[in-house]
Order: structure tokens, then C-alpha cells, then sequence
């Protein structure tokens, strides 16, 4: 049975000061739900501060990125070495980070090597954009993402790999995949790719998440799905009641 995981992906928003009177607050909120992996990822100001509040918690931290390289000449990067004490998780591969910060599928896998390497479990996005889903070539071009961000990563450390489907035509647009189709691209495309990759004992172990404008009233139904493991939120991670109505909606859809 693999554990439900909600994570928070704060994005740009909430300065220090609001980060940690926030993150106090969720602690209590989330404390009954502890069959759910809960995991907030604040902006890299407030980390250090976020991850103090939340040290003797059972809440796990998350970076929101983490370059490859442990120091060098790379201008405002962030070393794994650097926030490996204080986080659990980094998300790696945010479309946002592919659109903007031209995150290639190379420098993805380069990252979740060395979030590996270094503790940090790496939370890896997919995610096709409206065009190519309207193509009908979302199973190739996840299924290629998905290849691409795990080459060369040995089966002994997948158990550590969160992979999170976020088709990019549902990311703040207010629009969402239905819980089947969320089931049939993470089910029937992501896992059958880890299936080919590290067979079904493996491929069994990894959990993967929907994300994209996911909101209480729609959690029920992607967590229905057998292969939906959990959510990577954006906009509804920022406060403290639809945060923990996603988790709790987890937690008792899930069972476990």
C-alpha cells in the first residue's frame, strides 16, 4: 500500500514573516492526518525558517528547485549541500521551470541525481502542454519526460522518486483532467513506463501525484483512482483550511 502524499507548492507568494505564522497554524491543522505524507514547499527565503517550525513535526519541507552542482559560478542557484539539513523533498521539473527558467529534460535528470545523492527525495513534474494533449501525443511526450528524468537512476533509489503528472493546460488555468484521464496517463503511460523500466515490483513502490488546479471539491475524485497517489497543489496549498480539506479528503479516501 503506498502512503497518500499531498504536497504544497507555494510558488512566489507568502514573505517570511507570513511563511511561518502560516506554517504554524497548518501544523495543528494537519496533525490528526498523519496516514497522509503532508509536505509544504516555501519560497528558498523562507526555508531555513519554515523547516524550525516544523522540525518536530511530522510535516516534511520541500525546496521548490536545486541545481546539480555543489558550489561554483552559478548566480543565484541553490546547492543541494546547501539545503540538505533542511528539507526532505525537492520538486524538480516544474513546468514553470521548464517554460521559464529553460529546465531541459537533461538538467532534470542531473538535478534528481544529485538530490539523490545528497538525501533529498526528488519530486519530479511531467506534464504536456494543450497543444500536444489536442495532438494526442501525450502519452509519448510523457512517457519521454519520464524516461529522460530517470536515466541512469538505479532501481534501489526509486522507492525515494515522487513523480507528479501536471499537464501544463491545467496549472492555473482554473481547468482540470478528469479523474480518469488523470488515472489513464498515470496509470496506463507513467507506470507502465517504470513497469518497463524496473519491472512491477518496483514500479509498484513509486508514487505518483496529479497536479493541476486540484481543489476540494475535486480531490475525491482523482484520489478515487488506483493509481493516484497523492496531489502536488499550487494554489490551494496557500491556506490553511483547503490545504487540510485536501489532506483529510486523502486520508479518507485512501484509508489507510
Amino acid at each position: 500500500m503506498r502512503t497518500p502524499i499531498i504536497a504544497g507548492n507555494w510558488k512566489m507568494n507568502k514573505t517570511l514573516p507570513e511563511s511561518v505564522a502560516f506554517v504554524e497554524e497548518l501544523a495543528k491543522a494537519l496533525a490528526p492526518y498523519s496516514t497522509v505524507e503532508r509536505v509544504v514547499a516555501p519560497t528558498f527565503v523562507s526555508l531555513a525558517a519554515v523547516s524550525s517550525v516544523l522540525a518536530n513535526t511530522e510535516i516534511a519541507v520541500s525546496s521548490q528547485n536545486v541545481h546539480w552542482e555543489d558550489s561554483g559560478a552559478y548566480t543565484s542557484e541553490v546547492a543541494p549541500v546547501m539545503i540538505q539539513d533542511l528539507v526532505e523533498y525537492a520538486i524538480i521539473g516544474h513546468s514553470e521551470c521548464r517554460a521559464y527558467l529553460n529546465e531541459t529534460d537533461e538538467k532534470v535528470n542531473k538535478k534528481a541525481k544529485a538530490a539523490l545523492a545528497h538525501g533529498i527525495k526528488p519530486i519530479i513534474a511531467v506534464g504536456e502542454s494543450l497543444e500536444q494533449n489536442e495532438a494526442g501525443e501525450t502519452t509519448s511526450f510523457v512517457g519521454g519526460q519520464v524516461r529522460a528524468a530517470l536515466d541512469g537512476i538505479p532501481a534501489e533509489d526509486m522507492p525515494k522518486v515522487v513523480i507528479a503528472y501536471e499537464p501544463i493546460w491545467a496549472i492555473g488555468t482554473g481547468k482540470s483532467a478528469s479523474g480518469e484521464i488523470a488515472q489513464n496517463i498515470i496509470g496506463g503511460t507513467i507506470r507502465s513506463v517504470l513497469i518497463d523500466l524496473y519491472g512491477d515490483a518496483v514500479a509498484q513502490q513509486v508514487r505518483i501525484q496529479y497536479g493541476g488546479s486540484v481543489k476540494p471539491n475535486n480531490m475525491e475524485e482523482y484520489m478515487s483512482q488506483p493509481d493516484v497517489d497523492g496531489a502536488l497543489v499550487g494554489g490551494a496549498s496557500l491556506k490553511v483550511d483547503a490545504f487540510t480539506d485536501l489532506v483529510r479528503i486523502a486520508a479518507e479516501v485512501k484509508g489507510s
